[in-house]
């Protein structure tokens, strides 16, 4: 039962528009907040919001370097999330309209 609760409770991370979005694109790569910000046209609370949703989730792992927060998947212990992720379409095409290394935000 309690497994069952849990698989729900990441269906509901998932059904989020957002969140999806930013785990097919932590799919391509590991991401900088400001990099979401700029991909998804939001602003850094909003990004901030659904990261923290994902990473309690236990979805995706912060690292920190310098004051920046970069992000990427942790779906080890969730195949299922991989499985999932395959049918969602690419968002590569949205990658290379991210300007965080041309702006130098992050580095």
């Amino acid at each position: 039962m309690h497994e069952i609760e849990e698989v729900a409770d990441v269906f509901k991370l998932l059904g989020d528009k957002n969140r999806l979005t930013i785990l097919a694109l932590l799919k391509e790569k590991e991401l900088c907040v400001c990099e979401f910000v700029d991909i998804l046209q939001t602003s850094q609370p909003n990004i901030s919001q659904h990261m923290r949703k994902l990473k309690d989730g236990g979805l995706v792992k912060e690292t920190k370097r310098g004051q920046w927060v970069y992000y990427s998947l942790n779906v080890q212990d969730k195949p299922f999330i991989l499985d999932i992720l395959k049918h969602v379409p690419s968002q590569k095409d949205k990658l290379q309209s991210a300007v965080c290394e041309e702006n130098e935000c992050c580095n």
